[in-house]
């Protein structure tokens, strides 16, 4: 079998981290049954070139062949399961730069609203921060080009660029006669994948967005930048991963592992028995053996189900909030050469530590937490999960279908976060109890059930 430089993600949009294989060509000798199976393929794809050309010869308008050959491999892919798909080269270009997290540019989060380019927020310690843009303003022109008639994707891809070079905006601010030009100059951008704050004096709040590839050395930032501000009056670490739909493997990986001593994270088991891997974990609990809360619910998917399904096997965690996504599956990003794009293909299913797989059923809390939802968005407050994909991956037993995905804009109406900090101060609001620092070593010593 021919390997190839692929790229591994685990997400339920897009995610990848670096995997090369390298292996030498062998000889193939096949039996009957091989060889008339080689035979029908060949029939088939003689069948779609028959199409092909009498596409290119007879439809009422000549067609563009690299579009229909774009088309074609689309469709091969996404007739597998709901996560492989084709990208073409801009869309591969897209999804690196999603994957790690920084890129060159201004430094603002945008919007669009009425054909404009409305700021939401500038980033901190950016050349937009610097420079003096403000939440509410909005973008006209960049450059000499007007913003009207430019989809949300195009301007900020117009935004995005080399760091050192330059880019003029025109802006309009309230209060302000004239319109504002003003020239940025485009530096390393990097997206903040884990905010964190004090939660009540004595609990670390992080949050945590996506899992790039700043999320690990983000958490590890706020850890200890929240560690210092409260100190020994420290009760836990509350994570919270709701609608947090994933990303890279390798940073589920390692945030699992900043919780955990030793044991098993994860395993992936492609279609060959053979190509089964294990990931443990490391001496280390960056936390030191706080209790941890993990809030999840029907948007926390793939890379957030491997991080709460870890911990919550381990006994490191109690799981607070609403069963997640169910996507048990890891895909990997083939590159197909210089200009080409890409291949998103699921190639295997992954486990948690005691032997489950969560697609099409996804993690169970320890704690339901249901909040309570404005009338006006209660139909539009459930997320239907993996099990609802058409041509989603089976799973043996009972799947499921449905979770509440809703988080209230205010703290103070966050069900699911009181619920997490009681556990904390140590008020029993439920059977199941915030873990001690002393869980996590006794169920690392378990063993581990294996499929």
């Amino acid at each position: 079998m021919m390997r190839k430089t692929s790229v591994i993600l685990l997400s339920a949009a897009t995610g990848a981290a670096l995997t090369l294989f390298v292996t030498q060509p062998r000889a193939v000798f096949m039996g009957s049954s091989a060889r008339a199976a080689t035979a029908d393929t060949y029939r088939q794809l003689n069948l779609f070139g028959d199409v092909f050309e009498r596409v290119r010869s007879d439809y009422v308008e000549k067609p563009d062949d690299t579009k229909l050959i774009e088309s074609a491999i689309s469709g091969m892919l996404t007739g597998l399961d709901p996560h492989s798909s084709y990208m073409d080269a801009k869309s591969f270009r897209d999804m690196q730069v999603q994957t790690r997290g920084e890129f060159g540019g201004l430094g603002i989060e945008v919007t669009m609203e009425d054909g404009l380019i409305k700021v939401v927020s500038p980033i901190d310690d950016t050349p937009a921060s610097r420079a003096g843009i403000m939440a509410n303003d909005i973008i006209t022109n960049l450059d000499d080009e007007a913003v009207q008639g430019l989809t949300l994707n195009q301007a900020v891809e117009k935004m995005r660029g080399p760091v050192n070079t330059k880019i003029r905006l025109k802006i309009i601010r309230k209060g302000q006669d004239n319109p504002l030009d003003i020239t940025l100059v485009r530096d390393n951008i990097r997206v903040r994948s884990v905010r964190a704050r004090v939660e009540q004096d004595d609990i670390a709040y992080i949050r945590i967005t996506t899992f790039n590839e700043q999320t690990t050395e983000g958490l590890k930032r706020e850890v200890a930048n929240l560690s210092n501000q409260i100190g020994d009056k420290l009760k836990g670490y509350i994570i919270d991963l709701r609608n947090n739909p994933g990303g890279l493997l390798e940073e589920a990986v390692t945030v699992s592992d900043s919780f955990l001593e030793r044991g098993e994270i994860v395993s992936t088991r492609g279609r060959n028995a053979e190509e089964t891997q294990r990931r443990s974990a490391h001496a280390g609990d960056l936390t030191k053996g706080k209790p941890v809360i993990v809030l999840v619910n029907g948007g926390s998917a793939s890379a957030s189900e491997i991080v709460a399904g870890a911990l919550q096997d381990h006994k490191r965690a109690t799981i607070v909030g609403t069963r997640s996504f169910g996507k048990g599956s890891v895909q990997t990003i083939i590159p197909l050469g210089s200009g080409n794009g890409a291949l998103r293909l699921t190639t295997a299913r992954y486990y948690t530590p005691s032997g489950k797989s969560i697609q099409a059923k996804g993690i169970v809390p320890d704690i339901e937490v249901l909040q309570d939802v404005p009338d006006e968005l209660k139909a539009r407050t459930d997320t239907k999960g993996e099990a609802s994909l058409r041509g989603h991956l089976k799973n043996d037993g009972d799947e499921k279908t449905g979770s509440q995905s809703y988080v209230p804009p205010d703290a103070k109406d966050d069900k699911a976060l009181k619920l997490g900090a009681d556990l904390l101060h140590g008020i029993k609001n439920s059977a199941s109890a915030a873990p001690t620092p002393g869980d996590n070593k006794a169920a690392a010593d378990k063993p581990k059930a294996a499929n």
